[in-house]
């Protein structure tokens, strides 16, 4: 059973790569037609717990106050995810005060391949972790494909949501505005 639970996300994560590609013209810039599915409670931060890669649980109840936070929905398989990530590695350092926590449903074995390939280890201001197959963040926000990645300042305050992958440079223009 939980074989088939597994396929089932992987292909959910599979379609919902599949449709931020194709919501792309061919010169890589977002359809104009396209219809958004409204975010759903932005107002506050998702009250997530994750499994993190070191085998501990981190919740919103451990952020630090007075900082901002990135929460990025992510799937480690997903060709978007891995794009967007890839763009900001070497703008790590303009995240510096951001307090950025990606959380995944996917099984905790699949997460270390992803934290290791972009070295999330050294910066101490990631967390990376899975929420487990009950999903609550993915409910809470409605998230229809990954990557999905919102921001909020130092008060909790909602900045800006991103239903799907931003460019690197969109994304860090709203982390200066923080």
């Amino acid at each position: 059973m939980k074989k088939l639970i597994y396929a089932a996300l992987i292909l959910v994560t599979a379609i919902g790569c599949i449709q931020a590609k194709n919501d792309k013209n061919d010169n890589g810039t977002e359809s104009s037609n396209t219809a958004q599915a409204p975010i759903r409670n932005t107002e506050k931060l998702a009250p997530f717990k994750i499994l993190t890669t070191d085998s501990t649980y981190f919740s919103y109840k451990d952020l630090k106050p007075g900082k901002p936070v990135m929460l990025i929905y992510f799937a480690p398989d997903c060709g978007h995810c891995h794009d967007l990530m890839k763009e900001l590695k070497p703008q790590f350092k303009q995240l510096a005060k951001v307090q950025v926590v990606l959380v995944t449903w996917t099984k905790y074995e699949s997460l270390k391949p992803f934290y290791k390939e972009f070295e999330l280890a050294k910066q101490p201001n990631f967390k990376v972790g899975t929420e487990g197959y009950d999903m609550p963040v993915q409910k809470y926000y409605q998230i229809a494909q990954t990557p999905f990645t919102i921001l909020y300042d130092k008060n909790g305050k909602l900045v800006k949501a991103f239903p799907k992958a931003p460019k690197a440079d969109e994304l860090l223009a709203e982390v200066k505005k923080v």
